[in-house]
């Protein structure tokens, strides 16, 4: 069986990696004085969620497609887990119902 990577973690990397972009992209503006740089000590809590704000609907737009993918990579999982339950749920219905019949 080959490895196949995680699609919801190839999209939180790409979700954190644009987070970091953004947060550099702002770091630089507020480093040229182009944004303002927050008041007094906050200069890091201004930058960091100026770079949230951008980077979710960011996000939002630019990784629909990995988005999709881990979506479906997630539901296909879920319900191969809910077959199985059923399969393991009817075996044990068989079971008791033998079992009831043997007594009987």
């Amino acid at each position: 069986m080959s490895w196949k990577p995680s699609a919801m973690l190839r999209y939180t990397a790409l979700r954190a990696g644009l987070f970091v972009v953004s947060f550099g992209v702002i770091w630089g503006l507020v480093y040229l004085h182009i944004l303002p740089a927050g008041l007094g000590k906050s200069n890091l809590l201004w930058v960091l969620l100026l770079a949230l704000v951008v980077s979710a609907p960011l996000s939002y737009v630019l990784l629909r497609g990995a988005r999709d993918r881990a979506s479906v990579q997630i539901s296909d999982r879920v319900e191969r887990s809910r077959a199985a339950y059923q399969a393991k749920a009817a075996d044990e219905d068989e079971a008791d119902e033998a079992a009831r019949a043997q007594s009987a």
